[in-house]
């Protein structure tokens, strides 16, 4: 009798993989509606990543009953490992047209024609490492194979950690100055610039919390909990990426940023005057 080899150290749970794609599918709908009926662009991420989430666990469901299946085991592995990656794509592209749509660019410590081009180029690099490393991880035959393998996931995905918190910290600058300059003083930008920066921290949270359980998850190893362990897949992944999305429904806000100039133009600042009736001064001007 020929030896059927598992890939997985569990049998994938059907029900579980089916609630996943229901949930990622409705998700996924959503956010091509809103893509389409407001042409917010920058959030085509969501919606690959959402179809990445919904086929990623629909593998894990032919899992089940095909175990041995090396090319499902390797795609579903890749699909939910990399889809969080392309939502902190838009997430990215988010601060930058926040920024931008205020009028006070200049508050930010990174010029905003760089910010998006810094932040998404290191998401496509993660993207990539990532890729090439769990590829490696899932086909690997030998110790010495998945050991590289693991190893080159874990830097792309502690790369992204600190790509993350670097990004946290400019919109926390930017913030921070916009606060300090304009406190208890008549500045009248037009939309609730505070409300969507307050929501892309918290996104930003959820997708390190997530980050972090895949570093723990790879330095484990095959042979740790994690990954012996079904639920935390679910737990730490499946749900906090569905939040996500779930949140950033909210971002398809091409209008309000259309509206604004999006730029420190003198008219801008005359606008924001003072009880005084001088402008503020801005940073760097």
């Amino acid at each position: 009798m020929v030896k059927v080899h598992n890939y997985y150290a569990y049998s994938p749970s059907i029900p579980a993989a089916v609630i996943a794609i229901i949930v990622f599918s409705i998700l996924f709908l959503l956010h091509t509606f809103r893509l389409l009926k407001t042409k917010t662009w920058f959030c085509i991420p969501f919606v690959v990543g959402a179809l990445f989430e919904v086929g990623g666990y629909g593998v894990r469901a032919y899992g089940h009953s095909h175990p041995d299946s090396k090319a499902g085991y390797i795609a579903q592995t890749l699909l939910i490992l990399l889809a969080p990656i392309l939502f902190a794509a838009s997430v990215y592209m988010f601060l930058g047209r926040i920024i931008r749509a205020t009028g006070f660019a200049s508050y930010s410590i990174i010029r905003t024609t760089w910010l998006t081009k810094i932040f998404v180029g290191g998401d496509i690099l993660c993207f990539l490492i990532q890729a090439v490393g769990a590829t490696m991880l899932t086909a690997a035959e030998t110790k010495d194979a998945i050991d590289r393998g693991k190893t080159i996931v874990l830097f792309g995905l502690v790369l992204q950690l600190f790509i993350f918190g670097f990004f946290v910290v400019v919109g926390m600058v930017f913030h921070l100055r916009m606060r300090k300059r304009h406190e208890n003083k008549s500045v009248v930008i037009g939309w609730n610039w505070q409300w969507y920066l307050n929501m892309l921290y918290v996104v930003s949270v959820i997708i390190t919390l997530r980050n972090l359980f895949r570093v723990v998850e790879f330095a484990q190893g095959k042979q740790g909990y994690l990954m012996t362990t079904e639920w935390p897949i679910y737990v730490f992944d499946a749900i906090l990426m569905a939040i996500v999305l779930a949140i950033c429904q909210s971002w398809y806000v091409s209008r309000i940023l259309q509206q604004h100039p999006g730029r420190d133009s003198q008219e801008h600042v005359e606008m924001m005057m003072n009880a005084s009736g001088e402008p503020y001064r801005q940073i760097g001007a």
